[in-house]
């Protein structure tokens, strides 16, 4: 078990490109330097454990509460303990380990670094993103894109912001997978075309043939625009798995419970949800397993 003392003294080493443990390429059977255990073994709980805003079946995220972290160059909001922040009520929700808010400034960005056993997932906001591997992969991941990477057995990749004048603003969201050791692979597409108005569109999905991306996980993915006023649902695909709404930019209602510009909300024994846009809102919304395997 790593206590608050190891896991910050071993995070500070690799802070400076967003890792918060040591990782190998290959040889990630050994619970001691794979990125899987090491992430897993910190969580302790399957479940959520918190002190936040919560009723029986839910926990709410606000945006300034988050972990933050300023490097000059990458300012960061970490929804889950990540690098130097750590909170043992905010490890997780079921199997999303990681959801970070990063600001990268013009032409810099994190050098060549390694993972494994993750599914990593990335959405540009706003800018754009020089992506290189160690699979062949050299392309930049536009605004309006989602990058999905498999680390399976182990790559090694770099990220950087490609503008020369601007930030690159993104999201970058961890899962566990259920299935490790995979041989690793990567995809990137346009998410434009497949954008509904005032409407949940899928991006993400386990299934190779569904539309958006596929990963290792049964987890799906979707996003919505909205313009204010509107109002949409979700379904659970599988009544066992959560979900968690992470509000891009707007406002939206759910339960009564307001969300605004980069809050999160986590709910869990329920099958469908209704909620409102109170005001032009983008919405990324999650539906994951609480269990990790």
């Amino acid at each position: 078990d790593m206590n608050r003392k190891d896991f910050i003294k071993k995070s500070t080493v690799l802070s400076a490109i967003g890792l918060s443990s040591p990782v190998l390429l290959k040889g990630n059977s050994n619970p001691k330097t794979s990125t899987y255990y090491k992430l897993k073994d910190q969580i302790g709980f399957n479940h959520i454990p918190n002190n936040e805003i919560k009723t029986m079946n839910s926990v709410v995220h606000k945006a300034n509460t988050r972990g933050h972290a300023d490097h000059g160059w990458l300012k960061a909001n970490h929804s889950f303990s990540f690098a130097n922040y750590y909170n043992p009520d905010r490890m997780n929700f079921g199997v999303i380990r990681v959801l970070n808010d990063d600001s990268i400034a013009p032409e810099r960005g994190f050098g060549t670094h390694p993972h494994d056993n993750m599914e990593i997932i990335t959405i540009p906001l706003e800018g754009d993103l020089k992506h290189q591997d160690n699979m062949g992969n050299g392309t930049v991941i536009k605004n309006g894109d989602i990058q999905v990477m498999s680390a399976g057995t182990g790559i090694t990749h770099s990220e950087f912001n490609a503008n020369n004048n601007s930030y690159c603003k993104l999201l970058q969201i961890w899962l566990f997978p259920n299935k490790k050791n995979v041989t690793p692979r990567y995809d990137q597409i346009s998410i434009n075309t497949l954008s509904k108005k005032n409407k949940l569109y899928q991006i993400l999905s386990p299934n190779k043939d569904d539309q958006g991306v596929w990963i290792h996980q049964n987890a799906w993915f979707h996003i919505g625009k909205y313009d204010s006023k509107s109002k949409d649902e979700y379904t659970l695909k599988n009544k066992e798995n959560g979900i968690y709404f992470f509000v891009i930019d707007g406002e939206i209602t759910i339960n009564d419970q307001q969300l605004s510009e980069r809050d999160g909300m986590g709910l869990w024994d329920i099958s469908q949800i209704n909620f409102v846009a109170e005001a032009r809102s983008r919405v990324l919304v999650m539906e994951v397993p609480l269990e990790i395997n």
